[in-house]
């Protein structure tokens, strides 16, 4: 009798260490469905196997965006700008473009950074004081809200008060 309980706490203690090993498993969320596969119509006219290219089975999230919305993502991969695309362009470079926008404002912050560095204890601490460093700089969408309105200017996309 002592014999078997013996027995079964050794099989029990085994079998639990055996639930303990270093493996996680699969991420769920690194596992993404595909689209169902299509056949296609001419089995002839197949294009050649390409390592780098998409596949129709593979899920492109923006390009299903762009498309779901109206637009057609295709034209994303062009650089060309679209007949339709002109007037919006038009729009928005009413008060002249900056084509180095981005090197300008990466200068313009690394400058910012380097005259609002965290102070000798925060950076032993490892506190992050992005925050904290760029709190003047942080637009409060209520009072712009107020702002805006008090000029007249229409927010048809603001939620109403």
């Amino acid at each position: 009798m002592i014999n078997n309980i013996k027995i079964y706490l050794i099989l029990i203690g085994v079998s639990l260490t055996a639930c303990a090993g270093g493996s996680q498993g699969p991420d769920e969320f690194g596992v993404l469905p595909t689209t169902p596969l299509q056949y296609p119509k001419n089995l002839s006219e197949l294009p050649e196997p390409n390592l780098s290219g998409q596949n129709l089975a593979d899920k492109r999230p923006i390009d299903d965006v762009i498309n779901a919305l109206g637009g057609n993502a295709d034209l994303q991969k062009k650089s060309k700008i679209q007949k339709n695309e002109k007037p919006l362009l038009k729009a928005v470079s009413r008060f002249g473009i900056t084509p180095d926008i981005r090197m300008i404002t990466a200068s313009e912050d690394a400058d910012f950074r380097e005259k609002n560095k965290a102070k000798v204890l925060e950076r032993l601490v490892g506190v992050n004081t992005y925050k904290i460093r760029y709190r003047s700089q942080r637009l409060d969408a209520e009072r712009e809200l107020e702002r805006l309105n008090k000029l007249g200017i229409r927010t048809p996309i603001a939620p109403s008060s």
